[in-house]
């Protein structure tokens, strides 16, 4: 089913001169007068005319003789034709959905991917900082440090650790600096020796 718009303009011509026979505009045995006096009803070249017809002939709606005189030939048909053509429109609409669908999906994917690569790449450039090893430590829901800057809470004093990532839910924040305040269920992104984990747990999840 051609889709593009001289498609849509013989078809509808088509779809049309079938609704016209059903209302009895065009009784069956009616012949038609040829394309030209189509052409001029409908304000279209004969060509369009004739692929209308055409899509009429294919389902037995019509006739067409040698002299090009087009004869009515079934309702039933016409019913048909109408029905078939209501049927391909919602299969073409399905799969421009679907089309549309799989598009969205694999640009999705490849947004994703990307992200993908930029955590692996952050992990190992985190993983390279030997002897420090990089550690998550989430801030439970009573922590001191909520709502406190980073250059507040003195965590390199207290703990020797850095910290070099905050993870908000999605959201990665690299590097955050000494202003950034530190929100409840946050889990920070510290490196240190090999003891930063225990002293840092401790430190950041003491109560308020």
């Amino acid at each position: 089913m051609n889709s593009g718009v001289g498609g849509a303009i013989y078809r509808s011509i088509a779809l049309d001169i079938a609704q016209r026979i059903i209302n009895d505009e065009f009784p069956e045995g009616t012949k038609l007068s040829g394309r030209s006096l189509l052409a001029s009803q409908y304000n279209v070249s004969p060509e369009t005319i004739r692929k209308a017809i055409s899509l009429l002939k294919e389902e037995n709606v019509v006739a067409v003789s040698q002299g090009k005189e087009i004869t009515i030939l079934s309702i039933q048909k016409s019913y048909h034709f109408i029905e078939h053509c209501k049927s391909s429109d919602s299969v073409y609409s399905l799969r421009q959905d679907a089309e549309s669908l799989l598009k969205k999906k694999r640009e999705m994917d490849r947004h994703l991917e990307g992200i993908l690569k930029d955590i692996i790449n952050y992990s190992d450039r985190l993983r390279n900082l030997t002897p420090y090893n990089p550690v998550e430590i989430e801030v439970i829901g009573k922590s001191h440090v909520i709502n406190k800057k980073i250059s507040d809470i003195q965590l390199w004093q207290h703990t020797g650790a850095t910290i070099v990532a905050i993870r908000r839910g999605t959201e990665i924040i690299i590097s955050p600096g000494p202003s950034a305040v530190i929100q409840a269920f946050d889990r920070i992104v510290v490196v240190g020796d090999s003891d930063v984990l225990e002293r840092t747990m401790a430190y950041i999840n003491k109560c308020k």
